[in-house]
């Protein structure tokens, strides 16, 4: 039986520390699991798929605010929120969620998704080179949030921002950016109350606000205030994630232009592409979850009320599982950069979905790119890129 002091250590304060760095693989080569300032971290394929589905460990991040020192809207918010529930709550708070976010309704929204990307692949083409994050990546993801919303797609610069915000609370430089993502908490609420107002006013209002204000009054929760959250934590989780992972998506493909060739070759590759990039560059770096007992798993002692990060990228790349080339065309094992178990993101379906939407387009009118120059945030918690600058060979 191994103890924690018997493990690598992985000193997730240090300046610069990165989730995908030498030192974490070095971690993984040695053991399964390894010590951190906030508990343990998980570094491998199996153990991972483990402790996501083990029903001794409950969700975990929702003691992130407590930890960190967070204190405001944001905290409160976070803490209660679907994602830091358990129990009877998260169930029918999910179900609330996915119904109202139903395969159906989001397919439907597809036309919509590839006419957004057409439409800012346009200007994009009348120059050789260009900020993919600026001009696609970042526009995209708000557009793509607005309808979803309901709301004109001109709005999305404002709803992209807010959404963006509450990402540098996930982060562990995050107590020095709280009043920005207070502020932005602050205003997205604002703006879930205008959404549920409208709903209740507007029969034909069909926006996903709508559908999910419709499930939570015949449900009867009563509490407006999870309503809100509901939809704050919709806006925060589909900017983010489509943001970050379309511009990942750009430098995985830039480093292996012979995976854009196949993409182009055969655009039914997107959602494999997709899967891949989640794979291997993911921007939620970790799934938290905390021990309610005293447990052994893998021969290590995990005492009560541990924290354990399951660190997505190290998992994902696990050599006993996957070769660790960005390969659109392998056949992969499941990863967990949508997490996994009882908490498995619900919006998994639509990010994939408008994601495909996106690569399709761009694949289209892509003939070749290289990334000249590009910036990210640090890998831990929420990671995006800042600036992909792309010098592109567009077709004719």
């Amino acid at each position: 039986l191994l103890t924690a002091n018997t493990l690598p250590f992985l000193d997730f304060e240090r300046a610069g520390f990165s989730t995908r760095s030498a030192e974490v693989i070095a971690a993984r080569d040695q053991s399964w699991i390894a010590r951190t300032p906030y508990g343990f971290a998980v570094l491998r394929h199996h153990e991972a798929g483990q402790v996501l589905r083990d029903r001794r460990f409950r969700q975990g991040s929702y003691h992130w605010p407590v930890r960190m020192g967070l204190e405001g809207s944001f905290a409160r918010f976070w803490s209660n929120s679907v994602i830091s529930q358990e129990g009877d709550r998260h169930k029918v708070w999910r179900r609330l969620l996915m119904d109202a976010l139903s395969d159906d309704f989001v397919l439907s929204l597809k036309p919509e998704f590839q006419k957004i990307a057409e439409g800012l692949i346009a200007p994009m083409s009348e120059s050789v080179t260009s900020d993919f994050m600026a001009h696609f990546a970042m526009p995209f993801a708000g557009m793509v949030n607005c309808v979803l919303l309901g709301l004109p797609i001109d709005q999305w610069p404002d709803v992209s921002r807010h959404a963006s915000n509450l990402g540098l609370a996930m982060g562990l430089g995050c107590k020095e950016h709280e009043v920005t993502f207070n502020t932005s908490c602050d205003a997205l609420m604002a703006l879930s109350k205008d959404l549920v107002e409208r709903a209740r006013c507007d029969p034909s209002d069909q926006s996903y606000p709508a559908r999910l204000t419709h499930a939570f009054d015949r449900a009867g929760i009563g509490d407006e205030q999870v309503l809100l959250d509901l939809i704050v934590i919709s806006i925060f989780g589909g900017v983010d994630t489509t943001k970050g992972q379309l511009g990942f998506l750009m430098t995985l493909f830039a480093d292996q232009p012979e995976e854009w060739a196949k993409l182009r070759a055969d655009p039914d590759l997107a959602d494999a592409a997709i899967n891949e990039a989640v794979r291997m560059r993911p921007t939620t770096t970790w799934a938290t979850r905390e021990a309610i007992e005293d447990l052994v798993l893998g021969h290590v002692a995990i005492p009560f009320g541990s924290t354990v990060h399951v660190l997505s990228h190290a998992t994902g790349t696990d050599t006993s599982v996957h070769d660790g080339r960005f390969d659109i065309t392998a056949a992969r094992r499941v990863h967990f950069g949508f997490g996994g178990g009882s908490h498995h993101c619900i919006g998994h379906f639509l990010a994939r979905t408008d994601m495909a939407a996106a690569l399709r387009v761009l694949a289209s009118r892509i003939k070749a790119f290289e990334v000249t120059s590009a910036s990210f945030q640090p890998d831990s918690g929420n990671t995006s890129p800042i600036e992909v600058m792309l010098k592109v060979d567009w077709t004719k």
